[in-house]
């Protein structure tokens, strides 16, 4: 794939970025990028949706037509710019506290919905632009600002909630695997309904130094050597899969999409009124 034709999805002027050298946000919009140039998407047609925090930053840097809104709400606008506009490609781009905690009951609505919108989750376990706090994905055990002597809560399965809420394609990969995150992506934007991609990356800043994972690539190390694919997760223990990361794609079902539903009732309700 030529690098120009993703070079040109770039709002240039805004660089340098703002997150951290070595940040994995980087790498999933570069996959993200790619995904877009290899459907080949016009910036026209594409919405990308973000809500706050590091993660949503995106936004400012894809030259596409793009809504940067409020925190955990950002799925909100993004339903109403494909009621608005059912032909648009639509993207949102979360982390895990903007979309699991504050953003919580829109997600699961939006999976519930199964309307036609691509969210892409980038789950670094913290709160990483507002000071470290403990999110609703920080594993037991792991220190934060808000635990010092180690959260408690259990976490969230991202995928797992997604799949329980009723979205009809639903994957997991990190960053150290760009490549399959950007399949993933594409899938994701295929499918006809409401995509979850979940994509581990890190926060060394915030949550690696507290978690003996202060550098960039101790990170990518740590995803590479507990990374499991799913077809092997399936034959594994309970036991064996104790803080692994199971990649893969969890969903692929086929399922009626919300804005072709509705579209479909405002034509037979008109019918019916004239008399059809």
């Amino acid at each position: 794939m030529p690098n120009q034709e993703v070079f040109n999805w770039l709002r240039t002027r805004f660089f340098p970025h703002i997150w951290c050298p070595g940040c994995g946000h980087g790498i999933i919009m570069h996959s993200l990028l790619r995904a877009l140039v290899d459907l080949k998407k016009k910036k026209s047609e594409t919405v990308i949706a973000s809500g706050i925090g590091c993660s949503s930053r995106m936004v400012g840097y894809i030259d596409a037509c793009t809504v940067h809104t409020t925190h955990g709400r950002s799925l909100a606008f993004a339903t109403g710019i494909k009621f608005a506009n059912p032909e648009l490609t639509v993207v949102d781009v979360m982390g895990d506290g903007d979309c699991t905690a504050i953003g919580g009951n829109h997600f699961i609505h939006a999976c519930r919905r199964n309307i036609d919108i691509t969210a892409i989750v980038m789950n670094n376990n913290i709160y990483g632009m507002t000071g470290g706090q403990v999110s609703p994905t920080t594993p037991v055990g792991s220190s934060a600002t808000t635990s010092p002597y180690g959260a408690i809560d259990p976490s969230f399965d991202i995928c797992k909630l997604a799949e329980g809420a009723g979205a009809s394609y639903v994957a997991r990969t990190t960053i150290a695997n760009p490549k399959q995150a950007e399949q993933f992506i594409k899938a994701g934007i295929n499918n006809k309904g409401f995509s979850v991609v979940e994509i581990l990356t890190h926060c060394h800043t915030q949550f690696g130094r507290r978690n003996k994972r202060r550098t960039p690539i101790d990170n990518v190390n740590f995803f590479k050597a507990n990374s499991v694919p799913l077809n092997k997760a399936q034959e594994m223990s309970s036991e064996e899969l104790a803080d692994k990361i199971v990649v893969g794609e969890f969903v692929k079902r086929e399922i009626p999409e919300y804005t072709a539903q509705y579209l479909s009732m405002v034509e037979r309700v008109g019918g019916l009124r004239n008399g059809k």
